[in-house]
């Protein structure tokens, strides 16, 4: 089984760019919404809340601009259970922080996300302004493929932070998480390969590896190669399949020393907000990782985690683990369900 650092001051520490978002109100479309409601919204983040929401300890490492609504941000961290004590503050005069606006689709429409982020103070995080002795103080660093995505210096600080959390004994947890619109699969593929040497829990989807990774064989022979070929311990790999924008079906399976983890899909989850399931889906997974060290019940863990975050508002997952194991226990259950929990 997995040996993890003792002692750490965190479980998971995390490194990437927070962003305000902006949803239109209910099934309005941007073009028509004249009220916007904000929330706080990144990757990272939502894996770091998740996790901590479930009893994980978690950190953010990102950069904020001393402003008002970096302070809105700082807030949100703090409510999502996650350290704020790594967040940098941007002074310049060009400080901002990345936005991203959101419609909610219904069936034939689908929902969309539109960026604001170029040139944000998240883009522009050094790693000289990281302290150095943060690198000693987690069992897991994670990052996603979209802090590699959205500017050279960010990516640069990223790679590095990767190679010194690897060197001081943390496992590095790495979700694939491409996004065609922040970089073309050409660049993606050659970027994400050259740190895949140094990924202990590689994330990524089917499709992803299929199209933009350009794998071939089935999903198992998939997975495997990644450990292989680049000496993955642990490769999970999430399956959606959307029935409309309202309904979803959602299974996920996990590779580790020569096994394979999974159990039957959620079927017909009834999706208020899709936006950050796949990173609940992480958060899920990393906590039982951590904190019961067994892959099954990571991927129940990580399963119900998701599907739950498809049923709330905005992109965190706000489910503690007493919640998320009433539904495990649920969704094994061969027998009626209770209308109403109390």
């Amino acid at each position: 089984m997995l040996r993890l650092k003792e002692n750490t001051e965190f479980d998971i520490i995390g490194l990437g760019e927070v962003m305000l978002r902006l949803s239109a109100t209910g099934k309005e479309k941007i073009s028509q919404s004249e009220t916007f409601e904000k929330g706080a919204a990144g990757t990272e983040l939502n894996v770091a809340s998740g996790a901590a929401m479930l009893g994980a300890r978690t950190a953010l490492i990102t950069k904020l601009p001393r402003n008002k609504v970096g302070h809105y941000i700082r807030k949100a961290v703090r409510y999502g259970d996650v350290s704020d004590d790594y967040i940098v503050y941007d002074e310049s005069e060009n400080k901002r922080l990345g936005i991203y606006y959101y419609e909610s689709g219904a069936y034939p429409r689908k929902s969309a996300v539109i960026y604001d982020r170029a040139g944000s103070s998240a883009t522009t995080l050094t790693i000289d302004e990281i302290p150095a002795d943060i690198y000693g103080k987690a069992k897991v660093f994670h990052m996603s493929s979209i802090s590699l995505a959205v500017g050279q210096t960010l990516r640069d600080t990223a790679i590095e932070a990767m190679k010194r959390f690897k060197a001081a004994g943390a496992y590095i947890s790495f979700d694939v998480n491409y996004r065609a619109t922040l970089w073309s699969e050409e660049e993606a593929k050659r970027v994400i390969t050259s740190v895949l040497p140094y990924v202990d829990f590689l994330f990524v989807s089917e499709e992803t590896s299929r199209r933009m990774m350009g794998r071939t064989g089935t999903l198992d022979e998939i997975m495997a190669g990644y450990v292989r070929d680049y000496g993955c311990k642990l490769v999970a790999t999430t399956r959606r399949e959307v029935v409309s924008p309202l309904r979803h079906n959602f299974s996920s399976r996990i590779y580790y020393d020569g096994k394979f983890y999974t159990e039957p899909a959620y079927m017909g989850i009834e999706v208020v907000d899709r936006i950050g399931s796949g990173d609940a889906y992480v958060a899920g997974v990393l906590y039982g990782i951590i904190k019961r060290g067994d892959m099954q019940s990571a991927v129940e863990i990580g399963d119900a985690l998701s599907a739950t975050k498809n049923t709330t508002v905005g992109d965190l997952p706000a489910s503690s683990i007493d919640e998320i194991e009433s539904i495990i226990a649920a969704h094994k259950s061969a027998g009626g369900q209770d209308e109403m929990t109390r």
